[in-house]
């Protein structure tokens, strides 16, 4: 693919190919445009492979988030909205691609998988942690409103609740937690191989039918909606003093 998205494919202990999608971008895989990009060319590549069996990885850091370091120059510039509209509404398109793609879709992580990057997980069929793995919302921190499936998809998973305050308190939840949330399916020191090892594990044909009866058209369009509805308050709330002043400390924070 690039130096940001590497593909390749992998046979597993029950012989089926395996579409494993890694990304090694600068920032800790920060969700930015280019990334993004490569994302989509990394699942049409997976579309057009045949695989229907894949993994997706991140390496030290699952991944960060939006990168609030250009967020916040653009905001400066007075063009927060039009970055914005570069970021989130390609995110949302690849949440909503994978839970509708006929492929079993796992994901392991290390380290952080925060803000919008956590759609990336809570969107995949399989979630395998490390044990030092967390994620964690940070939109309150920002000021940000939730995307990425936090308010559109998360809540269909945990319940209206949990996500609420998870959201509202900014909670990081490590990777015990999030197994017994039921949003991972296993904590491993070697999450990338345990992953591939529940992937072979999986009976294809049944794995599919289950999914394609859990996410069936009314619930996509359901989740669609959601997703349309994230976009179009993180519009909202990008361009105000208060976010702006509040990435600033961020910044000024984590040096």
């Amino acid at each position: 693919m690039s130096e940001l998205v590497v593909c390749d494919q992998l046979t597993l202990q029950n012989d089926e190919p395996c579409f494993r999608i890694r990304m090694q971008a600068p920032r800790a895989n920060a969700l930015e445009p280019a990334l993004l990009q490569e994302l989509h060319h990394a699942f049409d590549a997976l579309e057009h492979s045949g695989c229907k069996k894949a993994l997706m990885t991140g390496g030290r850091n699952f991944s960060t988030g939006g990168d609030v370091g250009r967020f916040f120059d653009a905001a400066q510039r007075g063009d927060a909205a039009t970055y914005a509209d570069a970021v989130v509404p390609a995110l949302q398109k690849l949440i909503l691609g994978m839970i509708s793609l006929p492929v079993v879709i796992a994901s392991a992580i290390q380290g952080a998988a925060t803000g919008g990057s956590a759609g990336l997980v809570f969107a995949s069929d399989i979630v395998t942690a490390a044990p030092g793995a967390f994620v964690q919302p940070y939109y309150g921190v920002m000021g940000f409103a939730p995307d990425g499936g936090w308010t559109a998809l998360l809540p269909e998973l945990i319940g209206t609740g949990h996500a609420q305050s998870w959201l509202m308190t900014n909670a990081r939840h490590g990777a015990d937690r999030l197994e017994t949330m039921g949003l991972v399916q296993a904590v491993d020191a070697d999450p990338e191989m345990r992953a591939l090892a529940e992937l072979g594990g999986i009976e294809t044909g049944s794995a599919l039918a289950t999914k394609s009866m859990i996410w069936t058209e009314a619930r996509r369009a359901t989740v669609q909606a959601g997703l349309d509805a994230e976009a179009a308050g993180f519009q909202k709330l990008i361009g105000r003093q208060e976010t702006l002043s509040r990435m600033a400390v961020f910044l000024q924070e984590t040096g």
